[in-house]
């Protein structure tokens, strides 16, 4: 299920504003919560999460081989599959479920 997410967390400063909505998988949302910096496994820096209004997803990740994971490309994509735990197992799963499918991963 997808539910609209705060870019910015309001506990952080965001606004209602339409530039700061988002949809989010339930899950991803959970995870997030009133994060906006994580860190990066590869650096330990402290960095922003990846902004899907201000960023390009292809700039900071790209699928696994097998289509089932996300790899993060920069230290901004490594900490937010860390932060919002964007491979974990449930995730995974689908995921595999929608490529043998066919419909997984997006073609753009």
């Amino acid at each position: 299920m997808l539910e609209v997410e705060h870019i910015i967390p309001t506990a952080a400063g965001g606004s209602d504003d339409e530039e700061n909505l988002w949809l989010s998988c339930t899950a991803c949302n959970r995870y997030k919560g009133t994060q906006v910096k994580g860190r990066d496994p590869r650096t330990g820096r402290r960095v922003r999460l990846f902004n899907p209004r201000r960023q390009k997803w292809v700039r900071h990740f790209r699928w696994s081989d097998n289509g089932t994971e996300i790899i993060g490309l920069t230290a901004t994509g490594r900490a937010t599959v860390e932060a919002l735990r964007l491979n974990n197992e449930l995730a995974k799963q689908a995921r595999t479920i929608w490529r043998d499918a066919g419909i997984h991963p997006p073609k753009d």
